[in-house]
């Protein structure tokens, strides 16, 4: 009987998973803004978010900003779109936002820094082009030996070429690696089409489809250490 080699290396998204349970971007901004007076239903405030999210990638300066810049970049594009003006505070929102994402990273950081001493860590994320600085606003960058951002490889989930890539950084073959992510299509089908094992950091509101591989799945980061290992 074949046995897997050992675990050496872990990759983890970066938006949803190391910075919330399972929950996207889209769906944690409106929170900030219903909580703060937006009326717009999910279903319709989610594709002007995509648009904004659009907006951000190709804007001038964002390959430096850090967290904080980019999330009040994205709220003052957001609210633009929307239409909403002054009627809602971006910086509010973009605060309201951050704040939680942070906490959620420092309480995530105690479980990174056990790993890292018993695994190479990398971090493969879709994102805007600026993961470094904001990583290292947030005090993680120190913790991943690769760090792929999809807008600076040219390629994104589930283009398998961002893992080849931060697997390539870490020395790891792909049947020595797990993928920790919250969205089954990005991270979790091309992780395990390469040979990777996967954890799915699964939100309550989301579900596999029918006919998915199986998969490792958690409800929190925090539950990360004592299924990998």
């Amino acid at each position: 009987m074949h046995r897997a080699s050992p675990a050496q290396s872990i990759l983890i998204d970066f938006g949803g998973t190391l910075d919330a349970d399972g929950e996207p971007w889209s769906l944690r901004f409106h929170r900030a803004y219903t909580d703060l007076g937006g009326r717009l239903e999910f279903s319709s405030f989610e594709p002007v978010f995509q648009k904004a999210d659009r907006a951000v990638l190709n804007s001038r300066g964002i390959r430096t900003a850090g967290f904080r810049q980019m999330v009040q970049s994205q709220a003052e594009v957001l609210l633009r779109l929307l239409g909403e003006g002054p009627a809602l505070d971006a910086g509010a929102i973009a605060e309201t936002f951050r704040s939680r994402a942070v906490a959620t990273v420092e309480r995530n950081r105690p479980v990174l820094e056990r790993l890292r001493a018993q695994y190479r860590l990398g971090i493969v994320s879709n994102f805007t082009g600026n993961l470094e600085p904001c990583l290292e606003e947030l005090g993680i960058r120190h913790l991943f030996g690769a760090v792929v951002d999809s807008a600076v490889l040219g390629a994104a989930k589930p283009d398998p070429r961002p893992f080849v890539e931060a697997l390539q950084l870490l020395e790891t073959h792909p049947d020595q690696a797990w993928m920790v992510g919250d969205n089954f299509e990005s991270d979790i089908t091309p992780a395990l089409s390469l040979g990777m094992r996967a954890c799915w950091l699964r939100s309550r509101s989301r579900h596999a489809r029918e006919g998915h591989p199986p998969c490792t799945q958690i409800g929190s980061f925090l539950e990360l250490e004592a299924v990998i290992g």
